[in-house]
């Protein structure tokens, strides 16, 4: 498994901003439900929900970017 020099900093570069996307997004959906906590407290449970799902999905995308990435690095 001959792995070029482009290769490995393409998928490593697709792996970090995915990353730092993943990261702000997270930051937003839960700065924002904090604020909704904050206007509206018997929301609570509600919006937590909201959140935690949100999350996941906002998580899935830098997973399935490093899979691409690594598959994209190692197929000829």
């Amino acid at each position: 498994m001959d792995v070029s020099a482009a290769a490995a900093l393409g998928a490593g570069i697709a792996a970090g901003l995915a990353a730092l996307g993943a990261s702000i997004g997270n930051g937003n959906v839960i700065s924002r439900t904090v604020e909704g906590i904050a206007r509206q407290p018997e929301a609570k449970s509600t919006l937590q929900a909201t959140m935690f799902i949100g999350v996941g999905l906002i998580e899935a995308l830098p997973l399935l970017s490093w899979v691409v990435a690594l598959l994209l690095m190692f197929t000829k």
